[in-house]
């Protein structure tokens, strides 16, 4: 989804990026009405655990439509303990099909440390090229500075992650430097 389909509100900047046993999902914490940020600490990055479970998961959209996401996929989690591919397609066809759950306005990017999926409204599980995955505001943004940095030697996935989003904060207007860090191996 655009930001176009929100009206007015431009959300965030998540990124995953995956470098060796390493998964990191970063976003930023901007939150912006028109041309004018509401807020710029807000948390869009979450560590779920459904049974012991861990998962990180990132999202980009409404905050109230994506919390509704996240706590369906923690439950498609709980029903199937270890299997987040098989939840994230769950939960896509869901939201894909039901009536309330296809009016919710939101991306997420989510990983286990082994797979990282982005998933949408339109149905979507997507398993990212070159192990970097980017939506919201600044996304694209992000996505083109980690790409350019993953050959860099002697870099995290976290390093990437935050100098990509540093990048994207530079040119995206709806994108600040308030970095929220979740890690996660395999």
């Amino acid at each position: 989804m655009a930001d176009s389909d929100f009206p007015g509100w431009h959300g965030t900047t998540i990124i995953g990026v995956k470098k060796g046993d390493e998964v990191v999902i970063a976003g930023d914490g901007q939150v912006s009405l028109g041309q004018t940020v509401i807020k710029g600490t807000a948390r869009k990055v979450r560590r779920l655990s459904p049974g012991g479970f861990d998962v990180v998961a990132g999202f980009a959209g409404s905050t109230a439509d994506a919390f509704t996401l996240l706590e369906r996929l923690e439950a498609k989690l709980e029903a199937t303990p270890g299997q987040l591919a098989r939840a994230s397609v769950e939960l896509a066809k869901d939201w894909r099909t039901d009536k309330y759950l296809q009016k919710l306005e939101a991306m997420l990017i989510v990983t286990d440390g082994r797979d990282m999926f982005v998933i949408t409204g339109a149905g979507d599980v997507l398993e990212p090229e070159h192990n970097v995955a980017a939506i919201g505001s600044g996304g694209n943004f992000a996505l083109a500075a980690a790409r350019g940095l993953m050959e860099a030697d002697g870099l995290s996935a976290e390093d990437i992650a935050r100098k990509a989003m540093a990048i994207a904060a530079d040119i995206c207007v709806y994108t600040n430097g308030n970095l929220t860090v979740e890690s996660i191996s395999k």
